[in-house]
């Protein structure tokens, strides 16, 4: 879980406090995992319409306030960035890891690789995500599965 003071957060960043801005930070803030945009929708419930909750989350992304990370499905989750990112820049090059069990997206204290690029080419951002069965899931495997190999 991620220790954010919304109201904080929104004044440094120059955002009008608003009860949904507020509310979207608290609940993207409640757990170790991505959420997505529909994910979001369903915890938020009628507090926040669709077009209002999409408004914000690209606000927080351009602010630098929160990272967007696509999923095996194309589907847009959303973190906290790290305190390094700002409006200009976002310091989030971290590898993503898509659990393809349980679905969600951790993010995770590893530096993604430095990708040297061609001649003309300037990379602004990277996304480097693993896929593969995260600790949790990992956990709920029958201890007796290397037996049935």
């Amino acid at each position: 879980m991620t220790t954010i003071n919304p109201t904080a957060l929104l004044k440094e960043n120059g955002l009008k406090h608003t009860r949904q801005r507020v509310r979207v930070l608290e609940e993207i803030a409640l757990d170790t995992v991505a959420i997505s945009q529909p994910e979001l929708e369903k915890k938020l419930g009628k507090e926040i319409d669709r077009v209002t909750l999409y408004r914000i989350l690209n606000i927080y992304q351009d602010k630098g306030i929160l990272h967007r990370i696509m999923d095996m499905n194309g589907t847009a989750n959303y973190a906290i960035c790290s305190a390094a990112c700002s409006e200009d820049h976002h310091h989030d090059d971290h590898v993503h890891f898509n659990c393809t069990s349980c679905l969600k997206i951790y993010c995770l204290e590893v530096k993604a690789p430095h990708l040297k690029m061609p001649h003309g080419f300037k990379a602004v951002t990277t996304n480097t995500t693993a896929y593969g069965i995260c600790e949790k899931c990992n956990q709920q495997e029958p201890e007796d599965s290397a037996a049935l190999q």
